[in-house]
């Protein structure tokens, strides 16, 4: 049985899941267009902190993990993302 809290966690993991997609999109027309590293990198860190988050979903639904070993996965990918992040606001 499905409680009301595992539908809203549902419901916030595919809005979040749509507005990385979005902006992940947006990144990278703005890299097609410009064609500079910076955007280049911006996508790809937002686009590892989206499967960040997508892999959380598939990992604790579908294998046998722990919830620890399904959020350590989400947060390295997170950090990766970041990390990526970060050097394109750096350089």
């Amino acid at each position: 049985m499905t409680t009301h809290w595992e539908l809203a966690l549902v419901g916030v993991r595919l809005l979040l899941l749509v507005m990385g997609l979005a902006t992940t999109a947006i990144s990278f027309r703005a890299y097609r267009r410009a064609g500079t590293r910076y955007l280049r990198d911006a996508t790809v860190g937002f686009g590892l902190i989206t499967l960040g988050v997508l892999i959380e979903g598939f990992l604790y639904q579908f294998t046998g993990l722990t919830l620890t070993q399904v959020h350590v996965a989400e947060s390295v990918a997170i950090v990766l993302g970041l990390a990526v992040l970060l050097r394109s606001f750096l350089d």
